[in-house]
């Protein structure tokens, strides 16, 4: 172990100085007693700090990224949740469907006529005989 290899792994490898410490098998305190002895000290540190500035940067805005998208899926279930709850409170209020509920159920099977405030069942789709043809708005 020369002062050379010390100093050449600080300036030029960029380790740290416990990483050079473990390599040479010395105490970090020599390696800084050595490294600070070098006129490219102060520069290096303050590379050095740069450096984890950037990368403190990066990490926070990964956070602040990935908290985001948590907030997202955690919104959206909650969302689907509340859903799932409301249509099992309407399915399972009694054994019968209202024509409210059926027309929520099959809402693509309706369709609103204002002139007449209510909606309508499409007669292309062919209905059976307890399919209600009409549900009435509700206000």
């Amino acid at each position: 172990m020369s002062k050379d290899e010390i100093i050449k792994s600080f300036y030029i490898d960029h380790l740290k100085v416990k990483e050079i410490a473990e390599k040479f098998d010395t105490s970090p305190a020599y390696i800084t007693k050595i490294i600070k002895q070098d006129t490219r000290y102060i520069e290096e540190k303050q590379f050095r700090k740069n450096i984890s500035k950037s990368n403190r940067r990066i990490a926070q805005n990964k956070f602040i990224k990935e908290k985001r998208e948590y907030q997202r899926i955690e919104d959206n279930y909650s969302a689907v949740q509340a859903q799932h709850i409301q249509a099992s409170r309407e399915l399972s209020k009694s054994k019968h469907l209202s024509n409210e509920s059926f027309r929520k159920w099959n809402y693509s099977a309706y369709k609103y006529n204002p002139s007449k405030k209510r909606y309508e069942f499409d007669k292309r789709l062919g209905r059976a005989a307890d399919v209600p043809k009409y549900v009435k708005e509700r206000y």
